[in-house]
This record gives structure tokens, sequence and C-alpha cells, in this order.
């Protein structure tokens, strides 16, 4: 599929599965941010909304303006973390290189590498939306 000439209403009907899209308060910021960490790919970017991929996984980010008529809006916190509680799990990144990326670009580093008891060595990253990212790879 070609993120960077589908128009939304293929790209909606495309869609399959379970489904990730983020509200962010500057899309520009955050897309800066997953490309920067996590070398992630963005299409279309625009102030209000862009797919994102990671690996095969495919995502969307959006901007609060975008929700003025969904009901979800009225619930965000006025103040971060607004994705508290929420991990996305990134299996397919170094944390190490994910860490030193993201103290780079400011990002809070909540846990650094670590070995875990389940097999996986692995960070915890807070952006500045309150999403903590999970780079994580088999020990």
């Amino acid at each position: 599929m070609d993120y960077n000439s589908i128009g939304a209403e293929d790209f909606g009907a495309s869609l399959r599965g379970m489904g990730l899209n983020l509200l962010v308060r500057d899309v520009a910021a955050q897309v800066s941010f997953l490309q920067t960490v996590f070398d992630m790919q963005v299409f279309q970017p625009t102030a209000d909304f862009a797919i994102v991929t990671y690996v095969d996984q495919v995502f969307q980010v959006h901007s609060d303006g975008t929700y003025h008529a969904n009901p979800l809006l009225s619930l965000l916190p006025e103040n971060p973390p607004r994705g508290g509680g929420i991990e996305i799990r990134l299996y397919d990144t170094d944390p190490e290189e994910a860490c030193e990326r993201a103290e780079q670009a400011g990002a809070t580093i909540l846990q650094p590498p670590t070995d875990k008891p389940h097999g996986l060595r692995e960070a915890y990253i807070l952006c500045e939306n309150g999403y903590a990212w999970v780079p994580s790879r088999a020990k």
C-alpha cells in the first residue's frame, strides 16, 4: 500500500485487526520523536494527522483538534500524562539505542534498559504526550 498517496476513505477502509490511534497536542513533535528515537516511518504528516509505520504495523497520530466531535476528547486530561497506563511495546527495537536517542531528544527515561524475568531486555521511555514506549529485545 502506498501510504504517501492513499486517500482518507481508502486508508480507513483498508484497516484491519486492532488499530492504534494516538491523540496528541502537537503532531509534528510526536512524529519527530517517533522517527528520531525508534526509526519509524511517517507518511502524509500534517498539523492534524500522520500515518506511522513500525516494522509491519501501521497506526495513526491525530491532533486533539481533529476530535472536536468525538466524545473521547472530553475525557483527555488537561495536564500530562495523558497516556497513563498505556504501554506501547516495540519488540523489534534495541532498548539501549532507543534510550540514547531518547535522551538526545529530551524524552524522559522512566526505566533504563533492564533484563526482565519474562525473557526481555526493555526500557520505558515517556514521550511528551505521556505515552510509555517500551523498546524490547529478547535477552
